[in-house]
């Protein structure tokens, strides 16, 4: 049986696919020769549309009934087909076939747009590596390179794997992955992801993740589990299809008893085709996919956004996630005599210069960014556990916690103690700095909150989903983030056992719950979150594995159109599954009362599989209103 049906498909294949557009052509001009009797032919012109465009589906219908018996809406064309030309409708076997091929054409050229957003990154994996061995430079297949590799990549070439800038300065085209319109600026100590296009100057670069780790790769293996068939309202549609077909089955038949005709009955077998059914929910849903591509979301399930939509609640994590997840300079307090905040500011930058420690590293960053002059440090020493010292300008500083300065001989005021443990308290660090043996002032490093987190609370309350914070952190520093964002349910010291059995609570409470992370500890909640959702930018890699869809480029700004997608994306597939029945059995009833023939209803019910197609499609461009 096998072989014969790899023969059949062999066949199918020589002759063409039903999406070969050539093929359409051929069929519609053929159509247009039979009505109009154009060119005298041996035989009925419509027979040209129904070998090129029947056969395809009548041998699918054949193959799925014998390897699966897969009852849908194939089967039920394919008797139509078959039930025209015994009766002489030549005509409307081939209208039907070529409408229905045209139907599959509409719906190939919907989900190919839909997923072209996502599938070209598959096409953007370099192929080739320059890589630099011996004080030589070689080129290599780019599957060969290795972590730890050094690599030059010149202007105008892909970045081959991910890794950390070594020396040079460029501009970084990151638009494949976050959607920038504009180059970003990379030096040494950068980060670069594969896939990415180098703009500017040549850069080298120590790999860092390759093959299957690189950044292209892991969205790649996205694209491919993105899967439509996965939704539980699919297998809804695609029951329906089946009891449609008895249905339809039945009702020919009775029909043609009562009624002695046999058009009428073959009119029935073609108008009440399921097609607009079937084709009503995996339209919708790839499109949706398509849209949310666009803004920066990989929709691993199908039935991921089905799921969202019916989402009251969403629980925010709440380091890289509603903040930024890396500490900045958010106080500098200066208590020296004749030194300004801003002069301490720089001193202690400059102390900080070649610290390895990600405060120092911090500091340093953050006064650079602010366009600060950084004097150049001597005699620098990293003390492990406590901080940093060092000259700047023939004057010693130092800067660390609470055991270098005591080890300096100084002590903390009252009054300095009291200040640095409310900073403290609301989750910052703080870096206390004592300048020629005297206390000097401190320094506040804290997680910040991203600029667009609280206009996205607020657009999500507009949704009707109430934002929640369960986070691990203690419960001043998780107050102040609520706060901040104007968040009124808190959920704080949380282990992951504990975000479990939070999101257990209000699932037995009947409220569908959304959950957005970006750490390794919280895969476990995401798994039992209705929906997971992962920071694909800084998230974790087994994060980003457990979640049902990625953010890659960390925008959480676009969350409530993610949200209001789904929720518009239900009320499209609803309207879809209205409209395919109500058109079916109104075309139904036609055809009882023999008010419409074969070749009209072949006209109709394509025409409402081609509406629902268009209707899905229009979620491509949907966009929410503000």
């Amino acid at each position: 049986m096998d072989r014969i049906i790899e023969k059949v498909e062999w066949f199918m294949d020589l002759g063409g696919t039903k999406k070969d557009i050539g093929l359409l052509v051929i069929s519609g001009i053929a159509l247009i020769v039979s009505i109009f009797d154009l060119i005298p032919m041996p035989f009925d012109a419509a027979w040209v549309a129904i070998i090129l465009c029947g056969i395809p589906i009548i041998v699918e219908a054949i193959i799925g009934l014998i390897t699966e018996f897969d009852i849908k809406a194939d089967v039920l064309v394919s008797m139509a087909l078959i039930a025209a030309v015994l009766i002489g409708e030549d005509f409307a076997a081939g209208e039907v076939a070529f409408i229905m091929q045209i139907g599959g054409l509409l719906e190939e050229l919907t989900v190919a747009k839909a997923r072209a957003g996502i599938e070209k990154l598959v096409h953007l994996t370099p192929q080739t590596a320059r890589i630099i061995s011996g004080g030589e430079e070689r080129i290599i297949d780019a599957g060969h390179v290795k972590v730890g590799d050094i690599l030059r990549v010149l202007p105008g070439e892909t970045v081959p794997v991910d890794g950390v800038i070594t020396a040079g300065q460029t501009s970084v085209d990151q638009a494949v992955m976050t959607g920038e319109s504009l180059p970003v600026d990379k030096g040494t100590g950068d980060e670069v992801s594969s896939g990415t296009v180098n703009r500017f100057g040549a850069f080298e670069m120590r790999a860092t993740k390759v093959g299957e780790d690189s950044s292209i790769q892991r969205m790649i293996k996205l694209v491919q589990s993105a899967d439509a068939g996965k939704a539980k309202i699919v297998s809804i549609a695609d029951r329906w299809a089946t009891w449609i077909v008895v249905i339809a089955l039945t009702a020919a038949a009775v029909t043609w008893a009562v009624s002695g005709e046999i058009i009428r009955a073959v009119t029935i077998l073609v108008v009440f085709c399921p097609c607009a059914l079937v084709l009503a929910t995996p339209t919708a849903i790839m499109a949706a996919i398509g849209n949310a591509t666009k803004h920066g979301f990989l929709v691993k399930e199908g039935d991921a956004l089905e799921r969202l939509a019916r989402v009251k609640k969403i629980t925010f994590d709440k380091t890289g996630t509603l903040t930024y997840g890396t500490p900045e300079v958010t106080e500098v307090k200066s208590i020296a005599p004749g030194i300004g905040d801003g002069e301490l500011y720089a001193m202690v930058a400059a102390a900080e210069r070649f610290s390895e420690h990600p405060l120092g590293k911090a500091i340093f960053s953050c006064c650079k960014r602010d366009g600060r002059d950084v004097a150049m440090a001597e005699d620098f020493k990293m003390i492990p556990g406590q901080g940093v010292k060092a000259s700047v300008k023939g004057r010693s500083v130092a800067a660390g916690n609470m055991k270098l300065i005591s080890s300096e001989g100084i002590t903390i005021s009252a009054d300095m103690a009291k200040t640095a443990g409310s900073r403290i308290s609301k989750g910052g660090t703080v870096i206390y700095v004592s300048v020629d043996g005297e206390m000097a002032g401190y320094i506040v490093l804290s997680d910040t909150v991203r600029k667009e987190s609280r206009g996205m609370i607020e657009s999500l309350r507009n949704l009707n989903v109430e934002p929640v914070l369960l986070t691990g952190d203690n419960g001043n520093a998780a107050g102040n983030i609520a706060g901040q964002l104007a968040i009124s349910e808190v959920h704080s010291n949380c282990m992951p056992e504990d975000k479990l059995k939070d999101i257990a609570a209000y699932q037995a409470d009947g409220q569908d719950v959304c959950m957005i992370v970006d750490g390794i500890n919280d895969a476990p909640a995401l798994k039992k979150a209705n929906v997971g959702i992962a920071m694909g930018g800084v998230g974790s890699d087994i994060a980003v594995d457990a979640a049902d869809i990625a953010l890659v480029d960390d925008e959480i700004k676009e969350l409530p159109h993610l949200v209001a997608l789904a929720k518009r994306m239900m009320v499209t597939i609803k309207i879809n599954l209205s409209f395919s029945m109500g058109l079916n059995f109104l075309a139904i009833v036609l055809a009882i009362t023999g008010l419409m023939g074969p070749v009209v209803g072949a006209l109709v019910h394509n025409a409402g599989s081609v509406l629902v197609i268009i209707n899905s499609a229009l979620l491509l461009k949907w966009k929410r209103r503000r």
